[in-house]
């Protein structure tokens, strides 16, 4: 079997994409960004112009599909927050009576409640709002297969592309340690120095025969996770990074206390998005 689709407009993709990489650019999740991105775009005009019914629910049908595609791994968290965005406003938006739906395979349902878990956990109650509207408004249809197949055989099967500049980065360190494993490492690592606490002959201070790691093993490991995003992140962005040297090379004066100060503060920005942002 082989895709039945007429395949993606001329256009249409290079439409979605820009829209999209304006959105990326703000560095927001913020439904009212996007929206203000829809706007100066005009983006609700891509339905406008003289198609007969069939046409127009094939044009729909594809445009929808197209930004599914986006809303899926392996691209970025803030790009499938955008892409969640841009299925609403094409749904809401388009002119089928009855509304065309989003084809969901069921084999992708699993990710999709996770990614809505992911919206909670981090309280980005906009974009759930918008999930929880779609759902309300019986917005998917639900298939066995990604696309409609038929019988009719093809020489060629067109693969899709994934645009890098989407997708989420393979970072292993951040797979292995989650904020979920830092969480319970935390919760292990206390209950331990509870256990030795209490068995110890003198309770204000631990026999050292039960020390069998270190005291500080989960700062250090918690330490070594902050500082691999920070490198990370400056590995993404060069430019802040060439920022930051300009900065110390200015700040001559007192090179350890700024140092000091600056380190404190990147780990004091990290920290504050470790339990969090990791998962996303």
């Amino acid at each position: 079997p082989t895709d039945a689709g007429v395949g993606i407009p001329p256009g249409l993709q290079t439409d979605c994409e820009t829209l999209l990489s304006r959105f990326q650019e703000t560095d927001s999740v913020r439904f009212e960004d996007f929206a203000a991105i829809w706007k100066s775009m005009k983006f609700g005009t891509i339905f406008c112009g003289k198609m007969r019914n069939l046409k127009k629910n094939i044009f729909t049908k594809e445009a929808l599909a197209l930004a599914w595609r986006y809303f899926l791994p392996p691209y970025t968290f803030q790009i499938r927050v955008g892409a969640l965005y841009l299925l609403y406003g094409l749904y809401g938006t388009q002119p089928c009576q009855p509304k065309q739906k989003i084809r969901v395979a069921l084999k992708d349902w699993d990710e999709v409640m996770k990614f809505q878990q992911d919206l909670l956990n981090a309280q980005h109650f906009d974009a759930a709002y918008v999930f929880r509207k779609l759902r309300l408004d019986k917005a998917f249809h639900f298939t066995a297969m990604p696309k409609l197949l038929s019988c009719r055989m093809k020489k060629k099967i067109q693969q899709t592309e994934i645009t890098q500049e989407f997708k989420d980065p393979n970072d292993r360190v951040m797979k292995l340690i989650t904020s979920d494993v830092l969480e319970e490492m935390l919760n292990v690592h206390d209950h331990y120095q509870n256990m030795k606490q209490a068995i110890s002959a003198d309770k204000s201070k631990p026999d050292k025969a039960l020390s069998l790691i270190k005291d500080d093993f989960f700062d250090t490991i918690k330490n070594i996770v902050l500082e691999h995003q920070e490198w990370h992140r400056d590995r993404k962005n060069p430019s802040v990074k060439s920022k930051n040297k300009d900065g110390e090379e200015k700040s001559e004066g007192n090179p350890q206390e700024s140092e000091r100060c600056e380190r404190a503060e990147s780990l004091a920005k990290i920290k504050a998005k470790a339990f969090s942002v990791v998962v996303q």
